[in-house]
């Protein structure tokens, strides 16, 4: 990245307490424009929870949270809503799939695009022609956008029809849909195979560019992170264990210790994936 980058959130000696509990603690992250940043760790380290105090879901007990703004304004974000989040320009994905299954496609992506409507209530109540165009603009926009994951040909199946992966495919596209600035992808390879998780290093790697998006990621597959991540965070007990490119990454004792394990080391070592 250019020495010039521009700050677009900072998370600052953030920590999280329920009851006895400490599950984050003192975690601090610095996300530039146009980063893609992987934030991996043992299973129970805190990395959701680490999301969800950067999508509103959570407060911190502790810290600060700066984001810059659609505006171009530094904003404090602790104690924001997710949807007062949403609009400011932080959209997420979630490890358990979250769609509307009983709703189409189509109708899946229209909810994100509630907020970009021009029409009020009357407009709809009385079809009026601003209506109508409206209708017409947003079916457009929920056809490109389904059409980035060639899911254009299913807009008015239900969700939960889809096969997995397509509907892991369609929660990205929901998320993309309010315009973010900040994309936060808690394990989007899930459950996917070695084919689907390679298309969507593809496009996770395209939406970075073609959207101009900072994306910030929760991911086990390592083969994902190591290839598309510019730097990666490791979170353990619900602290940072690590943080820097890959490479570093791959040959951090203690990570390896923590999290990789030996066999990894010996992968790496034979020159093998």
């Amino acid at each position: 990245m250019a020495e010039n980058r521009e700050l677009l959130l900072r998370a600052k000696n953030i920590a999280i307490q329920f009851g006895g509990l400490r599950a984050v603690s003192d975690f601090s992250l610095d996300l530039y424009n146009g980063e893609l940043i992987g934030l991996i760790g043992p299973n129970g380290a805190g990395k959701t929870t680490v999301f969800n105090m950067l999508s509103g879901i959570y407060k911190p007990t502790e810290g600060a949270i700066t984001f810059v703004d659609r505006n171009g304004r530094l904003q404090m974000i602790n104690k924001k809503s997710p949807a007062q989040l949403n609009k400011i320009g932080i959209a997420r994905t979630f490890q358990n799939i979250r769609l509307f299954g009983n709703l189409s496609v189509a109708d899946n992506i229209k909810i994100a695009l509630h907020q970009n409507r021009t029409v009020n209530p009357l407009d709809v109540e009385f079809r009026t022609k601003k209506f109508r165009k409206d209708e017409i603009m947003m079916r457009e926009r929920t056809k490109n956008l389904l059409s980035l994951f060639h899911l254009e040909g299913k807009m008015d199946e239900f969700a939960k029809n889809l096969p997995y992966g397509e509907q892991r495919q369609l929660e990205i596209c929901r998320a993309l849909a309010s315009k973010p600035k900040l994309l936060l992808l808690d394990e989007p390879a899930a459950g996917m195979n070695g084919q689907e998780t390679e298309n969507l290093m593809n496009m996770i790697s395209f939406i970075r560019k073609e959207f101009n998006l900072t994306v910030l990621l929760i991911e086990h597959d390592m083969k994902l992170v190591m290839s598309i991540c510019e730097r990666l965070m490791v979170l353990n007990y619900g602290r940072i264990i690590a943080s820097g490119k890959p490479s570093e990454i791959q040959a951090n004792k203690e990570v390896i210790k923590a999290y990789l394990g030996s066999g990894y080391e010996a992968v790496q070592a034979g020159g093998n994936e």
